[in-house]
C-alpha cells in the first residue's frame, strides 16, 4: 500500500507538527546512517528545533565534529561546488519547470499545425482564417516535410538502383505524422521565444 502524496506547506496546528517533527527526525537519522553504513562514507546530521534544548546529532558530537572538520579542509570552491539552500532549489525546480513547459508548448505547436497542415491537404480545412504567426509556423512544418518527402525519395533511389525498379515521385506516398518529430527545430520560433 502506497503512502499518499505529501503536501509540502507549514503544519499549522502545533501539536501535528510536533509529532511529525519527531516522526521526520527518526526517519531522517535512519537514513543518513543506512546512507553511511551502505555507501561507506562519512555522513552527519544536525538538527535544531524548538522542541528541544540542545541539537540532535548523528552519529555523535566527536562523529560531527570529525565530518565538519573534513568539510572545511575542502577548498571553498569544493564546499560549495554542490550546495543549494530553499531559494536555489526552488530557482532550479522553476527553471526546470520552465523548460518543460516550452518544450510541451513547441510540441501542442507542432501538433497543431500539422493538424492544420492535414486538413488543408484532405480539402477539409483552410489558411483563409489563419493568423501570421500560424502562416508562418504552417510554411515552415511544409517545408520540412517537403524536405523529409524528398529525402525519403532519394533513399528509395538509393536502395533500389541496380534492381530494375524505378521509383518516381508519385509512386512514394508522404509519410503520415511520423515526420512531426523531424521538423521539431523548425517549429515554434516566431511564435514562441
Amino acid at each position: 500500500m502506497t503512502r499518499k502524496k505529501v503536501k509540502l506547506a507549514f503544519i499549522m496546528n502545533d501539536s501535528a507538527r510536533k509529532a511529525t517533527y519527531k516522526k521526520r527526525k527518526k526517519g531522517l537519522m535512519k537514513k543518513v546512517n543506512e546512507l553511511s553504513t551502505l555507501c561507506g562514507i562519512d555522513a552527519c546530521a544536525i538538527i535544531y528545533s524548538p522542541y528541544e534544548a540542545q541539537p540532535e546529532v548523528w552519529p555523535n558530537n566527536i562523529g560531527v565534529q570529525r565530518v565538519l572538520a573534513q568539510f572545511k579542509r575542502m577548498p571553498e570552491m569544493e564546499q560549495s561546488k554542490k550546495m543549494v539552500n530553499q531559494e536555489s532549489f526552488i530557482k532550479q525546480r522553476i527553471t526546470k519547470a520552465n523548460d518543460q513547459l516550452k518544450k510541451q508548448i513547441k510540441e501542442n505547436r507542432e501538433k497543431e499545425m500539422t493538424e492544420v497542415m492535414y486538413q488543408c491537404l484532405t480539402g477539409k480545412g483552410t489558411i483563409a482564417n489563419l493568423i501570421l504567426p500560424d502562416l508562418n509556423d504552417l510554411g515552415g512544418l511544409v517545408d520540412q516535410t517537403i524536405k523529409d518527402i524528398s529525402r525519403r525519395i532519394e533513399s528509395l533511389k538509393k536502395d533500389t538502383t541496380g534492381k530494375g525498379v524505378a521509383v518516381t515521385p508519385e509512386s512514394v506516398p508522404p509519410r503520415a505524422h511520423g515526420s512531426v518529430g523531424d521538423h521539431a527545430s523548425s517549429m515554434g520560433e516566431n511564435t514562441y521565444g
